[in-house]
C-alpha cells in the first residue's frame, strides 16, 4: 500500500457556544491540515496522485467555506448579526470543532474521487484532531 500526505494551511474564526472554558469565546485559528491519500498500485507516472491535483481539490474547498471564515453553530445568535451586516460566516450542523473541520474536508475530498485515508487538523503546534475512514 502507498500513501502520500499533502499539508494545506488556512486560518478561520470560531466560537463553541456551550464550551465551559474560553473557546466559548469568539477566537481564530492558524492551522495546517494534512491530507493522506492511499493506493494499492502507482500510476503510470509513478504516483498515487500528483500532489498538485490534492492541493487543488483541497484548496477549492477550503478557500470557498474556510479559509478566512467565521464558523459557527447553525444555532448561535451570531449568525443573525453576522448575516444582517453582510459579514462572511459558515453555519454548520454541529459544533465548528476542529474534528467537525477534519471531517469536512475528508468528506469533500473523498467527495472529489480520493482515496482518502485520513485528515489530521493541527489546531496549535500541540492539538491535532483527525477523522479517517472506517
Amino acid at each position: 500500500m502507498f500513501t502520500i500526505t499533502k499539508e494545506v494551511y488556512f486560518c478561520y474564526g470560531h466560537r463553541l457556544m456551550k464550551h465551559p472554558g474560553k473557546c466559548r469565546n469568539i477566537h481564530g485559528h492558524s492551522v495546517k491540515a494534512a491530507i493522506s491519500i492511499e493506493a494499492n498500485s502507482l500510476d503510470s507516472q509513478g504516483m498515487v496522485r500528483d500532489f498538485s491535483e490534492v492541493q487543488q481539490a483541497a484548496s477549492n474547498f477550503i478557500d470557498k467555506h474556510l479559509d478566512h471564515n467565521f464558523l459557527l453553530h447553525k444555532d448561535d445568535p451570531l449568525c443573525k448579526i453576522l448575516g444582517e451586516n453582510n459579514e462572511r460566516f459558515l453555519s454548520i450542523e454541529e459544533h465548528p470543532t476542529a474534528e467537525v473541520i477534519a471531517r469536512m474536508i475528508f468528506l469533500h475530498m473523498k467527495s472529489s474521487g480520493f482515496a482518502v485515508t485520513h485528515v489530521d487538523l493541527w489546531e496549535t503546534s500541540s492539538a491535532k484532531a483527525s477523522y479517517r475512514a472506517d
